[in-house]
């Protein structure tokens, strides 16, 4: 399968929105139909890669993988009966007219792609759990899996790309049960659980990390050393800060997975008041209320 850059094929960028790339797909899908381009080898051969681009992007799961392993990867592990399987475009070209009876057969260059892989039989599909740490999911790693499959035991090193999401699947093609009587085997599917972690959470592809700081620490400033998941960075606390202030790390979040560069970090201030004082400390937040603090 030649290689194929999804994105620059429906005229996008990565990042891209769904509603924008279901836009795209129509008017192109519209503009060089068969119908409308009778007997033009150029303009099927287009078509067909526009409906291969709509039918991985369109898929969060697919498109998800092809962002992390990028084009040449994804092609390595998809095949294109991977790509088109689950893949309905039927009602899109019904509202302009067309038929869809034998799209991809008249896509692919006949019926064999349509009606011959989809009855040929697959053995079944496999599913694990795979629990990452807060900081795998952010910054990806490589995870040694054991699996049982059939009656034997096997070890697999998956890559964790950076920024998977909790309860997002990794798909490794043909790692599922084994086929029998020359059928292929089916694929593991694993299902990503992401760990809480006591220091961090994480809100789409922002980090958030909250800290403490004291009374007069809030009213004349100071700086903290936060830690990161790149490090220990220095941070200013302006004087006067209220607490509930946000301050932020820019681009020491999570990876954009497909689109480039990452969010940013949060440090939400607190401002700490102490449940006890001793009398010289009373004394003093009473000498700050009579000047008015």
């Amino acid at each position: 399968m030649a290689e194929i850059d999804y994105y620059e094929v429906l005229g996008l960028k990565k990042g891209a929105k769904p509603d924008e790339i279901k836009r795209a797909y129509r008017k192109l899908a519209v503009r060089y139909h068969p119908d409308k381009n009778p007997g033009d080898r150029t303009a099927e051969e287009k078509f067909k890669q526009i409906n291969e681009a709509y039918a991985v992007l369109s898929d969060p799961q697919k498109r998800q993988q092809y962002d992390a392993f990028g084009s040449s990867g994804f092609q390595q592990r998809f095949s294109q009966e991977d790509i088109f399987r689950g893949f309905d475009v039927g009602d899109l070209f019904k509202e302009f007219g067309y038929d869809t009876e034998d799209i991809f057969s008249r896509m692919f260059g006949g019926a064999a792609f349509d009606r011959g892989h989809r009855r040929r039989r697959r053995a079944p599909d496999l599913s694990l759990d795979l629990r990452v740490s807060f900081k795998e999911a952010v910054l990806g790693g490589d995870k040694r899996i054991s699996f049982l499959r059939g009656e034997r035991r096997e070890e697999l090193s998956v890559k964790v790309p950076p920024g998977i999401e909790d309860g997002a699947k990794l798909r490794i093609p043909g790692k599922g049960a084994v086929g029998v009587a020359g059928e292929p085997s089916g694929d593991l599917y694993l299902n990503i659980h992401v760990a809480a972690d006591r220091e961090y959470s994480r809100e789409g592809y922002d980090i958030l990390t909250e800290k403490d700081i004291r009374f007069s620490e809030a009213i004349l400033g100071t700086a903290l050393d936060v830690e990161t998941l790149d490090g220990v960075k220095r941070v200013r606390i302006p004087a006067g800060i209220q607490s509930g202030t946000k301050i932020r790390m820019k681009g020491l979040g999570v990876p954009r997975l497909g689109s480039g560069g990452r969010g940013d970090f949060y440090v939400l201030v607190a401002v700490k008041v102490p449940t006890k004082l001793t009398d010289g400390q009373r004394k003093l937040v009473e000498e700050l209320a009579e000047a008015g603090l």
